[in-house]
């Protein structure tokens, strides 16, 4: 038995995967990111129609008898079945015929503040796609290392994870979490925002994927008046006709107004019960700033105005979560050290 699951091991290619909100990233050991894919499945008759890119393409645009669903919601799987089916598909991709027979361990990120029974619906969610081992790992851990944070040394380190879904603010010394916050707000919450702005000022209605066109076009977390424009199509909500509006750069940060200052608001929590020893430190190494909203123009320079820190943009902000889980497939020690428990699944 021994023998046979060393073999197992031996062709058996490891996986790292942030399954996010917004995006499901792979990678796999000694090939690096494989698989960089909107977290959204289409079926049919139950069966799986689409993953990834090509099922997002028919959000809003499906018939009666396609379903397209994402199937965590703000962090959490919302829809197990379907979030199962979509990872297997994903997985399969990114496996070859023959490693598509062994069960590849998988380590897997979970929210630094999920419950137990959300680390279990995550563990039995990759369990059921055929993995052997599935091993939990928090977020910030994963997104620090992929930012080249030293969390293993002495001091204070602090990251803030803004993600399709959530938003998390961990502050971390000596391989562990000393306060971290966790908002359900993220990235499609600030979609939402511009769908609401849009329908309350221009009687509009548009649906989700344009929004996350103009957030992409115009979005920041200041008002930055440069007189940008976008044009946006949708349907009137007086007379249901087509109609055309044109929105600015002011009227779009305005409309991510909230989503900004609940992050803001998390940040200083955070730093309010940062114990005194490490307050210093957090003087010195500032924070760092990961995930899809890192991107947002203005992010860092309101966070530093808020908090007279200084603030940096992470490498690679969208991809350092699974490149840090990453680097745990390659080191035993250093996944023993950061994955949630010590048990794995089987």
């Amino acid at each position: 038995m021994r023998l046979r699951s060393a073999v197992s091991r031996l062709f058996t290619t490891d996986f790292a995967v942030d399954l996010g909100t917004s995006n499901t990233r792979v990678v796999a050991r000694g090939r690096g990111l494989v698989l960089d894919e909107p977290t959204v499945v289409a079926l049919r008759d139950g069966e799986v129609l689409a993953t990834g890119h090509a099922a997002k393409a028919m959000l809003g645009r499906e018939p009666g008898s396609v379903r397209v669903a994402r199937p965590l919601a703000h962090g959490v799987i919302a829809e197990p079945d379907l979030a199962q089916k979509m990872l297997t598909d994903f997985l399969r991709r990114v496996q070859s015929p023959w490693e598509a027979r062994l069960a590849p361990r998988v380590i897997v990120t979970v929210p630094s503040e999920s419950t137990h029974v959300e680390r279990r619906a995550v563990r039995d969610l990759v369990a059921g796609t055929g993995a052997g081992d599935v091993i939990l790992v928090p977020a910030p851990f994963a997104a620090a290392l992929g930012a080249g944070m030293p969390i293993h040394e002495a001091g204070a380190h602090m990251i803030v994870i803004v993600g399709g879904g959530t938003a998390e603010v961990a502050l971390m010394s000596l391989s562990g979490i000393v306060h971290s916050q966790s908002l359900r707000t993220g990235g499609d919450d600030m979609d939402d925002e511009i769908i609401a702005w849009v329908r309350k000022q221009e009687s509009l209605l548009i649906g989700a994927r344009q929004a996350e066109t103009i957030k992409m076009a115009l979005g920041a977390a200041r008002p930055d008046v440069r007189g940008r424009t976008v044009p946006v199509k949708g349907r009137a909500v007086v007379d249901g006709l087509p109609r055309t509006v044109t929105l600015s750069d002011e009227e779009v940060a305005n409309a991510l107004r909230d989503s900004v200052v609940s992050i803001v608001e998390a940040v200083r929590v955070c730093l309010e019960r940062t114990p005194a020893e490490l307050a210093g430190d957090i003087v010195e190494s500032g924070i760092v700033v990961a995930g899809g909203g890192a991107l947002l123009p203005g992010m860092a320079e309101v966070l530093r105005d808020e908090t007279g820190l200084p603030v940096t943009i992470a490498p690679e902000p969208l991809t350092c979560t699974v490149r840090g889980v990453g680097r745990m497939l390659e080191d035993m020690k250093l996944l023993q050290r950061c994955a949630t428990d010590a048990k794995t699944h089987r």
